[in-house]
This record gives structure tokens, C-alpha cells and sequence, in this order.
């Protein structure tokens, strides 16, 4: 689409936005992936430990870090380094054919929400409501749309919905009950656990992190929650670092004549350029919460907002010059209105300086 409808300039700001979304997206499930094993590995401590604190707390229960005792940021770093060296030298090849991977991928989500979400229910009924969240905090909007951007990756399905149905008129209908479906797990997933834990970790799954539990079934579930972002990111985390090479090949070379290119340019340099720079963000930078907020905001910003605008404003003009003003699409979007799409632009501006006064805001607090 955006060879079809957009200029060089719009082409090129497509692709770099997309290559620093996904580059986000590596860094997240990486630090997401060793973290998860990490808390599983070492000995429970607080949630209120902080990222800043891993290096002095020893991974096992001994009285303070001495010589050859490992932190839990030593283990992070080793668990970090291991996934890269298993699932980064599949960004060398291409993979196809992932029916059978994505649904068990699907069917490994559907089973963890549907046990983090009854566990949830589980404590309040037990123990009763043990967070007590206010029921508005406006510093909290930055780290909000940094999630919502992640969210929206449900329209990543959209294609794969749509194309199968073959009478269209009640498409819409469609579309309605599968976002409500969606959205109906994601209100149960964060109230549950709002109320439930009385301190959330930046990774939900980790409040279900492995204790010392008599009930074996109880344990067996404890452990597949929390290795749970082991099981489904380790399996997307190859998907999306072959598109980013392919993307970053895409920005860089003419994809026409790209067998032309040396060998070691096309087969090497782009596939270590696409696992490189994660691995290295993430090995000295730990706390996912700033890579969502950053990712989401920003580069997220431009995958759902801006560049989406920019392609339906320049599609609608190159269709109305193929096919005359006279055509009506009896399918068309009730957002076809052009004030629709300034609307979007707004918000996106009003987004980001609303994500960039936090951060900074942020920086400066912790500075003093």
C-alpha cells in the first residue's frame, strides 16, 4: 500500500517508523522473555523491587551479594543472551507456512487468560480486594496509551477475518462481535487484577510467579503462567525479526534487483543489524515499562495513527482519480469524512506531547 499510495518521502517515513516499532517489539519480547525466567529461576522477592535494585539482590536467598554469588541481574543477562542465541539465527532464514504454530500459539493465550482471569477471581473471593487503585490518576495517561498502541495489534487480524467472509453487507456486525469478544477479555484481565494484587509487576504474568505449594496441580499452573511469555513470544519473536530485516532491506536497497546485492550484504549484515541493537538495549536496559512507553508511544504512535491517515487520504485521492467522483461504494467507511482524518492527527499530537511531558517529567524527578 504504501508503494501504491504514497511518494519516496512517505515511503521512506513508513518504513523507518515501522523499523523502530518492530525493533521496539524485539527489545520488549526479549526483555519480556529473560525476565519471566529469571523471576522463575531466582528466589521471590517483593514486588517492590526495582529494576535499578537487581544488581544488589542476590538471585538465591542469602544475606547480601558476595564474591561469586549471582544477582538476579546476572541471571537476566544469561537468560537474556540465551534466547537471542537460540531464537536470533532464524532472522538467517524465512518462515512459512506457521498455521499449526499460530494456533497453538492461540490456543496457549486463550488457556492463560482464562486461568490468570479465574486465579484473579479466585483471590478476591478468598482474600478480597487486596489493590485499592484510585479511580482516575491523569500521570497514568502516557503509560496507558503506551498499552493501548499495543493492544490495537488485534487489528493485526483484520486481514485474516475479513478475507474468508464472502457476503460482506454485515461486516460490520462481524467485526462488532469479535472487538467485543476482545474487549471483554481485556476489562476482565485488568480489573481482575487490579483489584486482586495489591502491587502489580510490569509484566502481569509475573504475580503468578512459582511459590513453595503443597498443591502440585496449583504449582504445575503457577510455572506455565509464568514461563508463559517464554512459550508465545519465543514463537512470534523470529515472525517479526524476519519482516523487520525484510523491512530494513525494503529502506535501504531496491527490493527489484535485490539478488543483485553482494552476498554478505543481503545474508549477513542485515540479519545481524536486526538482532544486534535489541540485544544490546535490553542487556543494559531491563525495565519493560520505559520500552512500552517509549515504543508504544512514539513509534506506536505513527504505525496507528499517522501513517494509517496518511495512506486512506492518499488512497481516496488516486481512487476518485481512477474511477471519477461519479462511483459511490456502497461499502465505504462511515469515517470517510476528510475531518475524520484531521481529528486523527490532532489526537496523535496531543498524544505524544502529552507521552513527552511525562517522560521528561519523570527523567527530572529522578535526577533530583
Amino acid at each position: 500500500m504504501a508503494n501504491l499510495f504514497l511518494n519516496r518521502t512517505g515511503r521512506t517515513m513508513f518504513y523507518c517508523t515501522l523499523c523502530v516499532y518492530l525493533y521496539g517489539d524485539l527489545s520488549i519480547y526479549s526483555a519480556a522473555v529473560a525476565k519471566s525466567v529469571m523471576d522463575v529461576i531466582c528466589s521471590t522477592v517483593p514486588n517492590t523491587t526495582s529494576v535499578n535494585d537487581w544488581e544488589q539482590v542476590p538471585c538465591f536467598n542469602v544475606s547480601s551479594v558476595e564474591h561469586g554469588v549471582y544477582t538476579r541481574l546476572d541471571v537476566y543477562r544469561v537468560a537474556l543472551l540465551t534466547f537471542v542465541a537460540v531464537m536470533g539465527p532464524f532472522v538467517f532464514f524465512n518462515v512459512q507456512k506457521t498455521k499449526y504454530l499460530q494456533l497453538l500459539t492461540s490456543l496457549m493465550r486463550w488457556l492463560a487468560f482464562s486461568i490468570m482471569i479465574s486465579m484473579a477471581i479466585y483471590l478476591l473471593i478468598g482474600k478480597g480486594p487486596q489493590g485499592h487503585p484510585p479511580a482516575f490518576d491523569f500521570t497514568g495517561m502516557p503509560t496507558l496509551f503506551g498499552a493501548c498502541v499495543y493492544s490495537f495489534m488485534c487489528h493485526h487480524s483484520l486481514p485474516g477475518l475479513i478475507s474468508p467472509i464472502r457476503g460482506k453487507n454485515h461486516i460490520g456486525l462481524h467485526l462488532a462481535l469479535d472487538y467485543a469478544l476482545i474487549s471483554i477479555f481485556y476489562l476482565l484481565l485488568a480489573f481482575t487484577g487490579a483489584f486482586a494484587f495489591a502491587q502489580l509487576s510490569d509484566l502481569y504474568t509475573l504475580n503468578f510467579v512459582p511459590t513453595d505449594n503443597e498443591n502440585i496441580l496449583l504449582e504445575i499452573v503457577e510455572y506455565f503462567l509464568a514461563l508463559f511469555p517464554v512459550f508465545t513470544l519465543s514463537t512470534s519473536f523470529p515472525i517479526i525479526a524476519i519482516t523487520l530485516r525484510n523491512n530494513l532491506q525494503s529502506l535501504c536497497l531496491d527490493t527489484s534487483r535485490l539478488e543483485s546485492y553482494n552476498f554478505l550484504l543481503r545474508k549477513l549484515l542485515f540479519p545481524v543489524i536486526t538482532v544486534v541493537p535489541p540485544l544490546l538495549l535490553t542487556y543494559y536496559l531491563e525495565d519493560i515499562s520505559v520500552l512500552i512507553e517509549f515504543t508504544g508511544s512514539y513509534a506506536g504512535t505513527g504505525i496507528q495513527y499517522l501513517m494509517p491517515t496518511f495512506l486512506v487520504v492518499s488512497a481516496r485521492r488516486h481512487c476518485i482519480g481512477l474511477l471519477g467522483l461519479g462511483v459511490e461504494n456502497k461499502y465505504k467507511s462511515p469515517f470517510a469524512n476528510a475531518a475524520w482524518a484531521i481529528f486523527v492527527l490532532l489526537w496523535s499530537f496531543m498524544c505524544i506531547v502529552l507521552v513527552s511531558v511525562h517522560i521528561f517529567e519523570k527523567k527530572y524527578v529522578d535526577f533530583n
